[in-house]
C-alpha cells in the first residue's frame, strides 16, 4: 500500500500525523502499543499521578513540624494505582478519533523495515516517499548473571504493579530509579538503591547531585559504587551480589538503568538510515536522517530524552513534512526536572561542564530557608544556584527543593524570550513573600 506519509510511533508523532492529515496527505500510522506513546502510557503522566500520592504522604509525615497532629497514614495501594490507569481511557479515545479520520490508516502492530522506505506491518507491505520515525525507546536490561531466572520489574511493570513490594531493590541511580524509589518508599516499601556511580543523578550539577544523594540516603538505603554482578531467587527472597563481594536482599527487584532505542526492532538498517554506536538514529539540525525524505525525532534520535523536547522537534519536522520549510531546531534553554524528594530542576550548563571547558563564570546561590516562604515551609535544604559569565549572561540554573520544576520557568523565559541576562531576573518585581523570591535572590548573589 502506498501512502504520502508513514509515521512510526504514536507519541509526539501524532502531532505530525494530525497536521499532515489535515493538509490532505494520506497518512499511515504504525504503532503496536496504546496511543499516546511512552509519556502518556508508561512515563510522564502515570508516574506523576503516582508521585503526587507520594508527595501527599510525605507532607502528612511532616505535619508535626507545623503543629498538626495526625495518625499514621496508610495508603490504599490499589486505589493509588487505579488513579494512574486513567491514561488507558485517554489512549483509547485517541485511537477512536484516529480511526474516524478519512486521511489516516492505523496499523496496530509491530512494524519493521524490509527495504528502502518499505515496511512490513501485520503481514502488509506499506511504503511512502516521506517517513517520520518517532518510535522511542524501551527500558534497558543489563547483563547480570542469573537475572533471567529472577522475577523483576522495569519502569513499565512498576507502573502496573498490583501489590506494594515489601523490600524493593532498585538497580540504577538515575532519574527513573529515584522517582520510583520516592513513590514506592513513600507508600511503605523498604527501599535499597544500588548505584554503580559515586553519586545519584550524576548528570546533574555536581553540587546538586551531592546534596540530593546526601538527602536521599537519609530516607533510603543507598549503596554507591555498587556494580550488580549476579542475582538469584531462593524462596521468597531475591539476592543481588555486587562485584565487591557484598550482597543485598529483598522481596522484589526493579531494574532502572536507562533506556535503549527501538531502532533494532524497526530494523532501520534495511531502509538505509544510519545509527550511532548506541543505536540512536543520526540526524542533522533539521531532524533529517541519512536518507532523504526520512526524519527521526524524540527519544529514538537521542538528542534529549524528554517529552517536551520531542514536542519541540515535532513542530520543526511538521513544517518540513507538510510545507517543506526547513529550520534548524532551536534547543536553547532546554530544561529538565526530576520529580523525586527532593525535587530537582535545571537548565543550561552545570558547574562541572564549565570547568571542563575552562569557561570563566560566576556563581549565585540562595537557600530556601532564608526567604519568608522558605521559613514558613520549614525548608532546610533547598537552594537555587545560578551560573553566569562575567557580563551577566545566564549560563545555567539549578534548583533543589520544593516546586523546583515550577520555579525554573522564570529562568527559562529570561533565557529564551528575554536577554538571557541575570538582570532580567533581578529587576523583575517578585511577589513577597512568594517562594519565587529565592530565584531572584540567587540571581542577586551573582
Amino acid at each position: 500500500m502506498k501512502f504520502d506519509l508513514i509515521v512510526i510511533g504514536a507519541g509526539s508523532g501524532l502531532d505530525v500525523m494530525s497536521a499532515a492529515a489535515a493538509g490532505g496527505m494520506k497518512v499511515a500510522l504504525v504503532e503496536e502499543g496504546p496511543m499516546g506513546g511512552t509519556c502518556l502510557n508508561r512515563g510522564c503522566i502515570p508516574t506523576k499521578i503516582l508521585i503526587h500520592s507520594a508527595d501527599v504522604m510525605q507532607a502528612i509525615k511532616r505535619a508535626a513540624a507545623f503543629g498538626i497532629k495526625v495518625g499514621k497514614p496508610k495508603p490504599d495501594f490499589k486505589k493509588v494505582m487505579e488513579r494512574a490507569r486513567v491514561v488507558d481511557k485517554d489512549a483509547q479515545e485517541i485511537e477512536e478519533n484516529i480511526k474516524k479520520s478519512q486521511n489516516i490508516t492505523l496499523f496496530k502492530g509491530r512494524g519493521a523495515f524490509i527495504g528502502p522506505k518499505t515496511m512490513l506491518v501485520n503481514g502488509q507491505e506499506i511504503t511512502a516517499d516521506k517517513i517520520v520515525i518517532s518510535a522511542g525507546t524501551r527500558p534497558s536490561v543489563p547483563s547480570i548473571e542469573g537475572l533471567n531466572k529472577v522475577p523483576y520489574m522495569t519502569s513499565d511493570g512498576a507502573l502496573r504493579a498490583d501489590r506494594l513490594p515489601k523490600k524493593l531493590i532498585i538497580i540504577g541511580g538515575g532519574y527513573i530509579a529515584c522517582e520510583l524509589a520516592h513513590f514506592f518508599g513513600s507508600m511503605g516499601s523498604e527501599i535499597t538503591v544500588l548505584q554503580r556511580n559515586a553519586r545519584l543523578l550524576p548528570a546533574e550539577d555536581e553540587e546538586v547531585s551531592q546534596k540530593f544523594t546526601e538527602l536521599f540516603s537519609k530516607q533510603y538505603n543507598v549503596k554507591l559504587g555498587f556494580t550488580a554482578k549476579k542475582a538469584e531467587k531462593k524462596g521468597g527472597k531475591i539476592t543481588v551480589y555486587g562485584a565487591d563481594g557484598t550482597s543485598v536482599e529483598g522481596t522484589d527487584l526493579l531494574i532502572a538503568v536507562g533506556r535503549v532505542p527501538n531502532t533494532d526492532i524497526l530494523n532501520v538498517i534495511k531502509t538505509g538510515v544510519k545509527t550511532n554506536a548506541a543505536g540512536y538514529i543520526e540526524t542533522n539540525e533539521f531532524m533529517e536522517t541519512s536518507v532523504p525524505g526520512i526524519w527521526a525525532f524524540g527519544d529514538i534520535a537521542g538528542k534529549y530524552l524528554f517529552k517536551h523536547s520531542a514536542n519541540l522537534e515535532a513542530e520543526y519536522v511538521t513544517l518540513s513534512v507538510v510545507s517543506n520549510h526547513r529550520h534548524p531546531v532551536d534547543y536553547s534553554a532546554m530544561p529538565h526536572a526530576v520529580f523525586s524528594n527532593p525535587q530537582i530542576a535545571g537548565v543550561g550548563a552545570t558547574e562541572q561542564e564549565l570547568k571542563e571547558k575552562k569557561t570563566e563564570y560566576l556563581v549565585g546561590k540562595y537557600a530556601y530557608r532564608d526567604t519568608g516562604m522558605g521559613e514558613a515551609m520549614a525548608e532546610e535544604d533547598g537552594f537555587v544556584k545560578f551560573l553566569a559569565d562575567y557580563d551577566g549572561k545566564i549560563l545555567g540554573c539549578h534548583i533543589l527543593g520544593p516546586d523546583a520544576s515550577t520555579l525554573i520557568h522564570e529562568v527559562l523565559v529570561a533565557m529564551k524570550a528575554g536577554h538571557s541576562h541575570i538582570d532580567d531576573i533581578i529587576n523583575t518585581i517578585h511577589v513577597h513573600p512568594a517562594l519565587s523570591e529565592v530565584v531572584q535572590r540567587a540571581a542577586g548573589r551573582v
